[in-house]
């Protein structure tokens, strides 16, 4: 089945590209969750209009996540509060990257997509961490994170 992307899907394509498919995954994933539209000859014109708004946003994109780098490289670090037992360092739980993003907001830094953090394997215990954060494909920052309990 051919297909042409409308938004990116990793492993995939970027939106514009025209790509070959298995039936069921076109039919019961991409076109259902508007990943995707059937690569017809009216549809080649979608394209251009696709490309051409993803070129002039790309560029937005880029100087706005170089000024979102310079606003988290400027807050420093970050302080997390989590639960741990008494005397332990070991947390109830993990943190998650919604954790970190709602720690972010609330030390005056920018507001972050969770799925744009990546976190270094699970985060169990108090101390520091280091949380890298993909603004953009060419921006990437290592925010410095504290984790402490609530005492």
């Amino acid at each position: 089945m051919k297909l042409i992307l409308t938004a990116d899907v990793s492993g995939l394509g970027a939106p514009g590209d025209i790509v070959e498919v298995k039936d069921g995954y076109g039919r019961n994933y991409l076109l259902p969750r508007g990943l995707a539209i059937v690569a017809t000859r009216g549809a080649q014109k979608q394209i251009q209009v696709i490309t051409r708004a993803q070129d002039t946003r790309r560029v937005r994109d880029l100087d706005h996540a170089k000024e979102i780098k310079a606003a988290l490289e400027g807050l420093g670090g970050v302080t997390l509060t989590a639960k741990a037992a008494a005397g332990s360092k070991k947390l109830f739980g993990s943190v998650t990257s919604s954790d970190v993003a709602a720690a972010v907001k609330s030390a005056g830094g920018p507001v972050l997509d969770k799925r744009a953090i990546e976190l270094p394997g699970h985060i169990k215990t108090t101390g520091k961490h280091s949380v890298t954060v993909r603004l953009h494909p060419e921006v990437t920052v290592a925010l410095p994170l504290e984790v402490t309990t609530a005492e």
